[in-house]
């Protein structure tokens, strides 16, 4: 998978829920260079590990070990980004992708990659799970979100663009957008698809953009349309802490009337 995140949906406020994350990513940190030595602990782009490991599974397990360790397991979630474009190939989804002589006999079937996603959410509190099928499987998106009570979020599905938004609202594809200003190219376009969302039941996530700058407009944004979710990477890098540090001061502005959604973040109210 591409990514791993934490949803301190069990949090009462957005300052309690970035100290959550701060600790658990710090524990986590522990956790990789005990199995894997110091040098898997250094990080990527977007301020997240990316340890040697085999198996997704190995991955979930990481993350399961931080939250009991920083002693938060009944009040984090895990959200997944999976980028599933990146690895399909011939209408086949190739988790040995990176192996340029991989066995095409054990590429998967959608309906085999979603069985595994089900293994995923069975085995771990799995409940936000982004781009799980190649941009153009509709057929795929619509299938599974069907059979799941979890968030499906869209991002290369859906690229912030209302013509998408609508065809994934039409046939049911998703139920969570993940919006993008800069990927659309207009904050009126944005609030369109966001709006168009909205009044489909879906929630929304507000994402930054990799390598972008320490501008904090996207956290005023994610609090000015409500929607309750913000992907701003680990708790690291400057852009993100920027953008952390401007809810962290909306939150102290509004004091009573800030309401943190936790567990109803698809459906803040």
């Amino acid at each position: 998978m591409q990514e791993f995140m934490i949803l301190p949906t069990g949090a009462k406020s957005f300052t309690e829920a970035m100290k959550m994350g701060t600790e658990i990513y710090h524990h986590l940190k522990s956790v990789i260079k005990k199995k894997y030595g110091q040098d898997a602990c250094n990080v990527g782009d977007e301020g997240g590990f990316a340890p040697n490991i085999q198996d997704n599974k190995e991955g979930l397990e990481l993350l399961k070990t931080a939250i009991a360790n920083a002693g938060y397991s009944d009040k984090i979630e895990i959200g997944m980004d999976v980028a599933a474009s990146e690895f399909c190939k011939e209408k086949k989804y190739d988790l040995d992708f990176k192996n340029p002589n991989s066995d095409s006999s054990k590429w998967l079937t959608s309906d085999e990659l979603a069985d595994l996603y089900k293994g995923f959410v069975k085995d771990y509190p799995v409940t936000s799970i982004e781009d799980p099928f190649d941009q153009d499987d509709w057929e795929a998106y619509s299938k599974f979100t069907g059979e799941m009570s979890i968030q499906i979020v869209g991002d290369d599905l859906l690229v912030t663009n209302p013509k998408r938004v609508q065809k994934g609202i039409d046939i049911k594809a998703a139920n969570a957008l993940l919006l993008k200003v800069n990927q659309i190219g207009s904050v009126t376009e944005s609030i369109k698809a966001c709006k168009m969302s909205q009044d489909a039941g879906w929630g929304v996530m507000v994402s930054h953009r990799s390598g972008e700058t320490e501008d904090t407009f996207i956290a005023d944004l994610v609090v000015g349309l409500c929607t309750g979710q913000i992907k701003t990477g680990a708790p690291c890098r400057s852009e993100r802490l920027a953008k952390y540090n401007q809810i962290l001061r909306i939150e102290e502005e509004l004091g009573s009337k800030a309401k943190f959604a936790g567990k109803n973040f698809r459906h803040p109210k």
